[in-house]
């Protein structure tokens, strides 16, 4: 098995939708956030070594389809190379609006702060967080910073190997870019602002404790792979 697309948009660009999406269309599984999480105490190491420049993309992906969200996004360059028959689908919104999501969900004070101590706080201050430096807190920085970022993977990827996406077009420019039917279920909608943003005051943020993460982001994943198609 190898990777067939690589989802280059970041975290708050419908990510989990189009995890479940391209399961449901036959690219499954699919490699999200919560698939760290789920299996924290061995993907954070492998995690942490590609962004020190040593990744093992087999190992990460073993058993995978298709990717999308945090942290894989991340090097949507390097996988693109690694994968060269993969196609590219870039999930993209209005670039204000996603700086305000990520500021009420991901990038939450109360979400940041949990990192710290935690197995996850290097691999994702390496990774994730790296791209943004000591700016996160600047939307109008950050808005730049995210059309930059589309821009260059439009720039880079062969336009017949990429799809820009908004998943509110629904299944027929995904489906018709991958050459597979269209299912006759409504394209899935879940991890809104406040879904997530509800479990992040709930819980103070991500646990801490490995163990506990992965039994967090399974029961969380199980609730939103519930609810994905309803």
């Amino acid at each position: 098995m190898t990777i067939k697309v690589i989802g280059a948009g970041p975290g708050r660009t419908a990510t989990f939708s189009m995890k479940f999406a391209l399961e449901h269309i036959g690219f499954g599984p699919c490699y999200h956030m919560v698939e760290v999480f789920r299996n924290a105490r061995k993907t954070i190491p492998m995690w942490q070594a590609a962004a020190d420049g040593n990744p093992d993309w087999d190992a990460i992906f073993e058993g995978y389809q298709s990717t999308t969200d945090n942290p894989a996004c991340v090097f949507w360059r390097e996988l693109a190379d690694y994968y060269p028959q993969s196609k590219v689908v870039l999930t993209v919104r209005d670039a204000e609006t996603w700086v305000a999501s990520c500021n009420a969900t991901i990038n939450s004070p109360r979400m940041l702060a949990s990192l710290d101590g935690s197995p996850l706080e290097s691999m994702l201050k390496s990774t994730y967080l790296k791209q943004f430096g000591d700016k996160i807190d600047d939307p109008k920085w950050m808005a730049d910073w995210y059309r930059a970022y589309n821009q260059e993977i439009i720039d880079t990827i062969a336009p017949d190997r990429l799809l820009v996406f908004h998943p509110k077009e629904g299944w027929d420019p995904l489906c018709e870019f991958l050459g597979v039917p269209v299912p006759a279920e409504p394209f899935p909608r879940v991890n809104s602002r406040d879904e997530l943003g509800s479990a992040s005051d709930e819980h103070g943020g991500l646990p801490a404790d490995p163990l506990e993460l992965e039994a967090f982001a399974s029961t969380y994943n199980d609730q939103m792979k519930a609810g994905a198609f309803s």
